[in-house]
């Protein structure tokens, strides 16, 4: 620019400037847009233009102006923009010549550069932001940016607005420079609490045509003062809580809010009651206002809680709230069975609805939850009822049999309707006490005991058994033998019983040769009050014991002359020389008799049919035999041990008579011999006999005199009377050997029913019982045998 000027006024010195011409032009017209007719303005010829070479000395111009020198006008070559060129200078022209040759020519050229309102106000500023007390006092001034606008004259800033106008007023001032101050003024004072932020807006406009304008955001921030208590969204809350809720159980959050800002608006809450216990059970979160539940809740204690809660500000202002709480039963309480009345025992003959306890039940729950209903276990013979409001009476309601069921346990069961429900129980024992109501009952319908003969007396032959369903002294069974005879003698005499335990005795001993078996009845009593009785039949059989030898028949052995058997010389092997016949009056196997040749003069010669008894020759008689052969038979039975007898055999081998004869003188001396052998024998025999008959005499008489007293006793109404007779010797027995037995007597006025024990060292007993008699069927039994 300075060479530009140097030059321009250099060439002022040096050319005579022939003419000037000044335009007006718009800014912001278009490229090409004609500026002037310059050539025509400047009187000059088109050719001069062409060989003056006609050119526009510009300067700093040379971008927005060109010359067509073939039309002879100023054309725009950029777009101009006068804020850009000139600020706010006024006016804005552009100043150049325009320069011809041959002969030099110089021209001076001005073109004015109008404005025209293509720039709205604008503000520097984005966002302009104020903080402001809400204690500000009204009137007070806050200064704000100015607009700016590139424009001129009538087209630049005109006028400012304020909107909205609720709390401020815009006001201008003049400046000594000519320009306005803006200012924003408080008319009506702040509440932060109202309203925390105000956003204003500043408008600025120009006085073109069209009005532009430019705006801009005024944020306005209000400083809190603490002028506010904290106040809860309610006065007074209410929830309910369920009982035996778990510690920690959140309630519920109250909430205060205070309008300040800052530390004016924190809150913190706490429990301000002073009731006991309070704190216990319930706390608040200081800052969130959460209460949570820190203890155990029962309905059945308090059925309402009341929280008094305290909100307080930094600043120390503060409010309160209630919290109500409705406590909210759970089914936690089991129904409490009281049993105030109970029977330890009832008699099973007790009649229906009879009142075996009484009890009282509650429940601490309310509603359904306390509503209890009650029932027993099955298969009891017992019903509950509820005879008033919480109490039930135990009654029975079926017969009662203590021999079906002695004792019950009673489970009481209540249970509360609630969800779930609860329930209690409690069981009653019950004794079923006896009546005398069932009789003895025998194990079985008849009994068959067996003993083998020869027994000793006193015996155990066998046990019956007796059972009563009844318990005690209802249950305590007697065994008494019933009166009836055997053979016409009376079963006393026969068997006793024993009245504790049912045990048959012998009281003789018996010969199954006289008497096989025999029938008597037993009657069990009970010890009731009046007793009840039942009967069974016994049957004893009599086992056979080989307590009798063989007995020979033929041939018969007498103290006269011996008969001799014959057998010829010519007699075969085989010869039927004669049978030894014997019997035996025992019985089965007992009576099972053989035959063996115990001696023989010639054992050769003859042998003895083991089961018949034949003698025969086992080879030819030859000459050499004697004529006198002498056997020696014996017969044995098949008991155990066995019994056997001999008999002898005397046999002449000889065709004729006269042989026999021959022999017979030795034949008398064996008589001589066998007469003093039978001399002795007879002598014996006869003491013997005396001795026995003189104890059955003292037998006979002891027995007549004791039947005579029991008939005394039987006959007399005095009460029982125990009598103990002298111990005697007894030589019954049946067998080859005496016995001697002690005998203990306990008579009553029915002796023919009374016990007897008996004592016998060294005797053994064996009872055999039905059961196993029936077991065996095909075996002898051994009742008891002593040796």
């Amino acid at each position: 620019m300075k060479w530009q000027v140097i030059l321009f006024f250099s060439m002022l010195s040096l050319c005579y400037v022939f003419g000037q011409v000044s335009y007006s032009i718009p800014e912001e017209m278009s490229k090409g847009s004609l500026v002037g007719k310059i050539a025509q303005d400047l009187g000059l010829d088109l050719k001069r233009l062409k060989t003056g070479k006609a050119r526009l000395h510009v300067g700093n111009s040379a971008e927005y102006i060109e010359l067509n020198k073939e039309r002879g006008v100023l054309l725009i070559k950029e777009r101009i923009d006068r804020e850009a060129l000139c600020k706010q200078t006024t006016p804005c022209a552009l100043h150049f010549q325009m320069i011809l040759e041959n002969p030099i020519e110089f021209y001076r050229v001005t073109v004015e550069i109008t404005d025209i309102n293509d720039n709205a106000p604008i503000f520097k500023m984005n966002d302009m932001v104020f903080e402001i007390s809400e204690s500000a006092v009204k009137g007070s001034k806050f200064i704000l940016e100015k607009a700016l606008d590139s424009d001129v004259g009538i087209n630049g800033l005109k006028s400012y607005s304020l909107n909205p106008t609720d709390n401020f007023a815009l006001k201008l001032n003049d400046n000594t420079d000519g320009g306005k101050e803006v200012e924003m003024v408080l008319e009506k004072p702040l509440d932060r609490e109202k309203e925390e932020q105000l956003t204003l807006t500043l408008t600025a406009v120009d006085g073109g045509e069209p009005q532009l304008s430019g705006t801009v955001q005024i944020h306005v921030t209000i400083l809190d003062v603490n002028d506010n208590a904290p106040v809860f969204t309610q006065s007074t809350y209410k929830s309910s809580l369920m009982e035996n809720s778990p510690k920690g159980t959140q309630l519920i959050t109250v909430t205060a809010t205070d309008k300040d800002d800052g530390t004016n608006g924190f809150v913190t809450y706490s429990i301000s009651n002073n009731i006991d216990g309070i704190l216990d059970l319930f706390e608040i979160h200081e800052t969130s206002g959460e209460v949570r539940l820190i203890g155990n809740v029962d309905y059945e204690t308090s059925k309402h809680y009341q929280l008094n809660i305290k909100a307080k500000d930094q600043g120390g202002l503060s409010n309160s709230c209630k919290i109500m709480f409705d406590i909210t039963d759970v089914n936690d309480n089991s129904p409490i069975i009281d049993l105030m009345s109970t029977t330890q025992s009832v008699p099973e003959d007790s009649t229906l609805k009879t009142v075996v306890a009484v009890m009282n039940v509650h429940d601490a729950d309310s509603d359904d939850n306390g509503v209890v209903k009650c029932f027993l276990n099955d298969n009891v013979p017992f019903n509950i009822e509820s005879t008033s409001n919480s109490f039930y009476s135990i009654i029975t309601d079926s017969d009662l049999d203590r021999e079906r069921a002695s004792e019950y346990n009673i489970i009481v069961t209540c249970s509360d309707e609630g969800v779930p429900s609860l329930s209690s129980s409690v069981t009653l024992t019950l004794q079923i006490s006896d009546v005398n109501d069932n009789p003895p009952v025998f194990e079985r319908s008849s009994y068959e005991a067996y003993i083998v003969e020869n027994n000793t007396p006193g015996l155990s032959i066998f046990t019956v058994k007796a059972t009563d369903a009844d318990w005690n002294q209802n249950a305590r069974v007697s065994y008494i033998l019933e009166d009836s005879s055997v053979n016409g003698v009376p079963v006393s005499s026969y068997v006793s019983v024993s009245a504790d335990s049912g045990v048959i005795h012998a009281v003789r001993s018996f010969d199954y040769e006289q008497i096989k078996d025999f029938y008597f009845r037993v009657k069990a009593q009970d010890g009731g009050s009046p007793p009840l009785s039942s009967n069974v039949t016994v049957k004893i059989m009599i086992q056979d014991q080989n307590d009798n030898p063989p007995q020979v028949l033929y041939p018969v052995q007498t103290g006269g002359s011996l008969v001799a058997e014959m057998v010829p010389r010519s007699a075969d092997v085989g010869y039927l020389v004669t049978k030894v016949v014997a019997v035996d009056v025992d019985s089965g196997q007992n009576a099972w008799l053989s035959y063996k040749l115990q001696k023989a003069t010639d054992r050769a010669l003859f042998e003895v049919g083991l089961q018949n008894g034949e003698i025969r020759t086992i080879r030819q008689v030859t000459d050499k035999d004697a004529v006198k052969q002498r056997l020696t038979v014996i017969v044995e039975d098949n008991g155990q041990p066995s019994r056997s007898a001999t008999v002898v055999v005397s046999v002449a081998v000889a065709d004729s008579f006269p042989e026999v004869l021959s022999e017979f003188t030795e034949l008398t001396h064996d008589k001589e011999y066998n007469d003093n052998l039978t001399f002795y024998l007879v002598l014996a025999l006869a003491v013997v006999s005396f001795l026995f008959i003189t104890c059955l005499v003292v037998i006979i008489s002891v027995k007549i005199y004791r039947w005579r007293q029991s008939r005394i006793l039987y006959h007399s109404n005095l009460p029982v009377i125990p009598y103990y007779p002298p111990r005697y010797s007894d030589t019954l027995g049946t067998g080859t050997l005496p016995h001697v037995y002690n005998y203990e007597v306990c008579k009553t006025t029915d002796s023919r029913k009374s016990d007897c024990k008996f004592g016998r060292a060294g005797s053994r007993n064996r009872i055999q019982s039905e059961k196993s008699i029936l077991d065996e069927p095909d075996s002898p039994l051994e009742v008891s045998y002593i040796g």
